[in-house]
């Protein structure tokens, strides 16, 4: 089976955290923590940062690492490394996906996920 190994950015804002929802593919309309793919030759904090800058058009701080998903989806495994983050400016710009929302730490559970991110909603709830 395929790997692929990507980068999330779990962006926190006071006591909100930022979600994005998918406008293409299979898992279209799921949600989804924002980041993407990692080149050859980038640090996992290098990709997150382009994948945001390509993504929401905005700068963040990789704050920290949070966890590591392994989740196997029908078509290729997913190795996804999630990192807490900040932003940089408050300006963002949905370049890829059709919606996005703040949400408060009780709101995660509102919308559906995608599966391997409802691995980093159980992470996040263990921090609170």
């Amino acid at each position: 089976m395929k790997t692929i190994e990507v980068v999330a950015a779990v962006i926190r804002k006071g006591d909100r955290i930022f979600a994005t929802q998918r406008g293409y593919g299979e898992w279209k309309d799921y949600w989804e923590f924002p980041g993407g793919k990692v080149e050859p030759g980038e640090s996992p904090e290098e990709a997150l940062k382009r994948e945001i800058r390509e993504e929401l058009s905005t700068e963040i701080n990789v704050d920290r690492f949070l966890c590591t998903v392994e989740y196997d989806y029908p078509k290729f495994h997913l190795t996804m490394h999630c990192y807490l983050c900040s932003l940089l400016t408050d300006a963002l710009h949905l370049n890829e996906h059709e919606a996005a929302r703040w949400l408060h730490e009780d709101e995660l559970d509102s919308i559906e996920w995608l599966p391997a991110d409802m691995e980093v909603v159980r992470c996040l709830k263990e921090l609170s």
